[in-house]
């Protein structure tokens, strides 16, 4: 056994002049992506209905953000990990792959048994070594520790400031293109996506209400929230992984307590809704966790009517079986 790297110490939400400088980092790899208004979306909403587009970073999700600016400040920081290892349902082990590996360091990401053929393939292909251990992302997390303190290689964190900066980089995006923005909709998995939208809500004192977004099958901060205390819960969706998170961590739970104007639980079948809704009205792949946004917006389509709404597509990585049969159902007749 030998001496774990240990990722060096940040807390608190970052501020603007933090974003300001992981949007530098990003910008150094691929640019902002789109904010946009879609009519079809808006008549089915009755609202203005901005889309952020995070389905269009290079890697078709926002993580591509957190894991840039991550080896950014760590490559600046000190000497640089001989490897790091994390824990992911795909999105975080694909940024992991790719941004250590813009740094030639090697990367291992742990995965439930079961996990989504097609973003292995893709972890894979970015040159993680891929580990499958566990039945749930918090079995996998758990292995992830053990084989960074076996091996001394950095365990790299899914949630950390440098994270939150990242991530906060796309609401920076949207909250500054998007002044008069009433209400944005944010999928929770872990709670870095929020927690960046609520970075750059204070960094821009944008009066926006944010909103996060728990699936009904996976209610661990909801129910954290509601009993004052961390609280494990099962996770049973099938459709939305980037958001199946069994046990909150306390530094998340606090900003988002502190700083959401109250959660939305939202099905898989509202889900598979807000799937086909988003490809029938703009065109665009969402991966379940990504149209979760959408689908808590559709559920409060009478509390937001004529306002202006925000929903984050945080990802368009879904198995191609998968969203077919999404787009096959006819649930409601959508």
């Amino acid at each position: 056994m030998t001496d774990t790297y240990a990722v060096p110490t940040a807390t608190g939400l970052p501020d603007h002049a933090d974003l300001l400088d992981a949007t530098r980092a990003v910008r150094e790899v691929f640019p902002a992506t789109p904010q946009q208004v879609w009519p079809l979306l808006g008549q089915d909403l009755g609202a203005t209905v901005w889309v952020k587009h995070e389905n269009h970073t290079p890697l078709g999700a926002f993580k591509a953000r957190s894991a840039v600016v991550f080896f950014d400040r760590l490559a600046r920081s000190g000497p640089l990990p001989r490897g790091v290892v994390s824990a992911t349902r795909g999105n975080h082990g694909q940024a992991l792959a790719y941004a250590a590996g813009r740094h030639r360091i090697p990367a291992t990401v742990v995965v439930p048994h079961g996990n989504s053929r097609e973003k292995n393939d893709a972890m894979r292909a970015l040159g993680a070594e891929l580990i499958e251990h566990g039945d749930d992302f918090q079995e996998s997390l758990d292995h992830a520790v053990r084989l960074a303190d076996e091996r001394g290689i950095m365990l790299a964190p899914n949630f950390h400031p440098w994270i939150i900066a990242g991530a906060g980089t796309y609401a920076l995006e949207l909250l500054s293109a998007v002044p008069d923005l009433e209400v944005v909709y944010v999928p929770i998995g872990l709670g870095s996506g929020v927690c960046g939208m609520l970075a750059a809500k204070a960094a821009l004192a944008h009066p926006v209400e944010v909103v996060g977004v728990v699936s009904a099958g996976a209610t661990a901060y909801a129910d954290s929230i509601a009993a004052g205390e961390l609280v494990s819960t099962p996770v049973t969706t099938t459709l939305a992984d980037g958001m199946a998170c069994r046990t909150p961590r306390a530094d998340a739970l606090a900003l988002i307590r502190d700083g959401v104007s109250r959660l939305v639980t939202v099905t898989d079948d509202e889900v598979s809704a807000a799937m086909r809704l988003l490809f029938r009205s703009t065109h665009n792949v969402a991966e379940g966790a990504a149209a979760a946004s959408t689908a808590a917006a559709v559920q409060e389509r009478a509390r937001n009517a004529d306002r202006t709404v925000g929903v984050v597509v945080t990802g368009g990585n879904v198995d191609t079986d998968v969203y077919a049969a999404q787009l096959g159902r006819t649930v409601d007749g959508a």
